[in-house]
């Protein structure tokens, strides 16, 4: 069964691809690729991110709040409307995540965050988290609505000797603010040079020394990076420079509801 319930601090790294190459390497001394990063291989994770009209949510998070949360719907891989997916809300609170989802068919997340209407339950479905996320949707009074496609092809690993120590390697980070759903596929613009990698270190404690003394090897430092907030500044900047106004949310059709 998937983990729906994850808390955890998140170290980011911008790494070029020479870099990526060597450390992989370095790295399977003491970690194993997941299930889906055999031989190097990646998996693409497409998501869709929520937020207002005036997009109060990634804007308060741009500020840096010692609190902040963000809603969005997660797929690996294009999906249809009957294939499931996760709803998640995701949560940090002085550096550490929390993230808390469920399983959905991609049309029954749709209905749930358009309507705030419990689905029927079925096997697959948290329950809890179900509640959660409806509570959360009242709060913000149902004003939330898709606001941007972010996808990106990973590689992971985790360790050899504990599970839930994780390495990820990010590329080819791909947005839009139209066609506003995980059905349509995988097209827009990039986010990020070709050559580049975003590094996340996922823990729950300390660091491994090992790890700690590799980032040393490598001359790898943090780099604070979010892909969503990383694509609202250069979205607002670009709009600024066209000479138009403060952006706004978008429908699946790129007009302007605001």
């Amino acid at each position: 069964m998937a983990i729906e319930v994850f808390n955890r601090y998140e170290k980011k790294y911008r790494i070029t691809d020479e870099c990526y190459k060597k450390l992989r390497e370095r790295l399977l001394e003491y970690m194993e690729p997941d299930a889906h990063s055999r031989d190097g291989e990646f998996y693409t994770i497409c998501n869709i991110y929520y937020d207002t009209v005036h997009n109060d949510l990634i804007r308060r998070s741009q500020e840096k709040p010692v609190y902040k949360e963000k809603l969005r719907l997660r797929s690996y891989g294009v999906v249809t409307p009957e294939d499931k997916v996760f709803l998640e809300i995701k949560k940090k609170y002085k550096g550490l995540v929390n993230k808390r989802r469920t399983k959905l068919k991609l049309a029954e997340a749709y209905a749930f965050v358009e309507s705030g209407e419990l689905p029927v339950h079925q096997s697959y479905m948290n329950a809890q988290v179900l509640r959660e996320l409806q509570y959360f949707l009242k709060r913000m009074d149902m004003e939330l609505r898709p606001a941007l496609f972010l996808s990106y092809d990973r590689v992971a690993m985790f360790g050899k000797d504990n599970k839930d120590f994780r390495v990820t390697f990010d590329r080819n980070i791909t947005t839009r603010r139209y066609d506003l759903g995980l059905h349509y596929g995988v097209y827009g613009e990039k986010l990020l040079p070709e050559d580049e990698w975003i590094m996340e270190v996922k823990i729950e404690n300390a660091m491994p020394l090992w790890m700690t003394k590799i980032l040393s090897e490598f001359q790898i430092y943090p780099a604070s990076f979010s892909k969503y907030g990383t694509e609202y500044t250069n979205y607002v900047t670009a709009r600024r420079e066209a000479g138009l106004a403060e952006a706004a949310v978008t429908n699946e059709s790129g007009e302007e509801t605001a």
